[in-house]
């Protein structure tokens, strides 16, 4: 039995528009504002929708809860976040698992970009 089903991812934001450009560079797809003051990212295929949330309180501590991008070049991908606007966190790590990188973007929420190990 599933209780449902997955409908869309939401980020709490400061500024709901900057980020919804920021994950549309990173993702793919365009950034929407809406009158509400949500945004979100529209057409990122095979994936359910990013959406941004209007919140006035600046983000304390980590994250409980992180997207991981599949990448296959860490190096060139961070570089190309970083220049978006993220922030690397530290070194690429490589385990049993493969390499990740850890990055934030411009409001402080983490992520990684990964590189599976081949199987």
């Amino acid at each position: 039995m599933t209780v449902g089903t997955m409908d869309q991812w939401v980020v709490n934001a400061a500024e709901p528009y900057l980020l919804a450009r920021f994950w549309a560079f990173v993702l793919g797809g365009e950034p929407v504002a809406r009158p509400d003051g949500w945004a979100h990212v529209e057409g990122a295929e095979g994936r359910p929708r990013l959406s941004f949330q209007p919140d006035p309180e600046p983000k304390g501590g980590r994250n409980r809860i992180h997207l991981d991008v599949r990448v296959d070049d860490i190096a060139a991908a961070a570089d190309a976040a970083v220049a978006g606007g993220a922030r690397r966190r530290g070194g690429p790590v490589t385990d049993e698992q493969g390499t990740f990188q850890v990055l934030s973007d411009p409001e402080g929420n983490e992520f990684c970009l990964v590189a599976p190990a081949a199987r």
